[in-house]
């Protein structure tokens, strides 16, 4: 009984020192690309060390610093058919 409740107390121990460390919001990498170059390279060598959130979080701000402000693809236009038919008759 004594060693079970010194294992728990160990274990309890360890698990009260590991406080969970805050992640950098996507805002915020966004804002300021020397320090996402630094997590992109954390997260693509030591990613288990930096975490699932923030390498997610880098992620999304990588992606919105190529993207942009995600503005959709419109194709262009064809020229309507009455100005292409004016176009043909012109001398």
């Amino acid at each position: 009984m004594n060693k079970l409740f010194l294992l728990g107390t160990v274990v309890l121990a360890f698990t009260a020192c590991g406080k969970p460390v805050p992640i950098e919001s996507v805002e915020s990498l966004v804002a300021d690309p020397a320090r996402l170059k630094e997590l992109r390279a954390q997260c693509k060598t030591h990613h288990a060390k930096v975490g699932d959130a923030q390498c997610n979080a880098v992620a999304e701000a990588t992606r919105r610093r190529f993207m942009g402000g995600g503005t959709p693809y419109t194709p262009a236009q064809a020229p309507a058919p009455e100005a292409s038919a004016a176009q043909d008759k012109a001398p």
